[in-house]
C-alpha cells in the first residue's frame, strides 16, 4: 500500500502543536507531536482548540479527534494538499481537549490511472456521521459510494434514517460534476451539483481547499436500497 507525509497543526490564538508522520493510505492512523511524539491529549488536556489546520502530500485526506477509550469522535473534517491550507477555512467550534483524545487522519493518494479519481464523503445522518469513499472512480460514470470502514452501501448503512449533512471531497485537480440520490426502483430522488478545489491548475472555479461539495442542510429519508452515486472527471 502507498504512504505519504501529512500534519495536522491544532491549536487557538495563543498556542498550536504540530502533529505528523507517515502514514499508509486507506487506514486511519494516529499522529504524534513532531516534538515529543506524544498523542494529542496527553500533550494538552483540557486546552480549548478552535483549529485544525491538515496537510497532506498527495490525492485526498480526511481527519478526527477521537476518544481513544470510549472511540467517540468530538471533532472532524478535511485536509488541503501540503502548502495550501487556509486559516479561517479551518476553523472548528471550540472543544476542550481530553486527556485521551488522539487526531488520527485517513488519506487516500491521486489515482494512478488515467481518467479515474477517489472520493471520500462525511455523511450524517440521524445514526450520526460516517466516512464514505469510492475508488478508481471513472469519468463520466455515476458510481456509488461505501462506507470506508466496511464498504456497506448508503443504503444499508443510513437505513431507516435521516440524512441532515453531506460534504465530498475527491482527488487533487478533480472535479464533483454531482452527486445522486437513488431508491430501490432505480429513481433519481435528490440530485446536488459538485464543484472544483482549490487548487485544480488551468480549470478554474472552485470555491474551497477542502471539499467539492458541502451541504450544511438536508432531510432526506433514507430507505432500504438507496445509493449515493457521484460523477466526477479527473485532472
Amino acid at each position: 500500500m502507498s504512504t505519504q507525509a501529512v500534519t495536522a497543526t491544532v491549536g487557538n490564538g495563543r498556542m498550536s502543536k504540530i502533529f505528523g508522520g507517515t502514514v499508509t493510505d486507506g487506514v486511519w492512523t494516529n499522529i504524534q507531536d513532531t516534538l515529543s511524539s506524544t498523542n494529542l491529549g496527553i500533550l494538552i488536556p483540557r486546552a480549548p482548540v478552535n483549529f485544525v489546520q491538515a496537510e497532506y502530500t498527495a490525492g485526498l485526506m480526511a481527519w478526527r479527534i477521537q476518544n481513544a477509550q470510549s472511540l467517540q469522535v468530538s471533532r472532524r473534517g478535511w485536509g488541503a494538499i501540503d502548502g495550501n491550507s487556509c486559516y479561517k477555512s479551518a476553523g472548528i467550534p471550540t472543544y476542550a481537549i481530553g486527556p485521551d483524545d488522539m487526531i488520527q487522519v485517513y488519506a487516500q493518494p491521486v489515482d494512478s490511472t488515467s481518467a479515474k479519481s477517489n472520493a471520500l464523503a462525511w455523511v450524517t445522518t440521524t445514526k450520526g456521521t460516517e466516512l464514505y469513499q469510492a475508488l478508481a472512480v471513472a469519468d463520466g460514470t455515476a458510481t456509488a459510494m461505501t462506507t470506508a470502514l466496511q464498504s456497506q452501501t448508503f443504503g444499508d448503512a443510513a437505513f431507516n434514517s435521516t440524512l441532515t449533512q453531506l460534504s465530498i471531497c475527491l482527488e487533487d485537480g478533480a472535479a464533483l460534476d454531482k452527486v445522486e440520490f437513488i431508491d430501490s426502483a432505480g429513481g433519481v430522488v435528490l440530485t446536488i451539483q459538485g464543484d472544483d478545489r482549490i487548487p485544480n491548475g488551468a480549470a478554474g472555479g472552485g470555491t474551497s481547499a477542502y471539499y467539492n461539495l458541502m451541504v450544511p442542510s438536508m432531510s432526506l429519508m433514507v430507505t432500504k436500497g438507496f445509493a449515493m452515486k457521484i460523477t466526477t472527471k479527473s485532472a
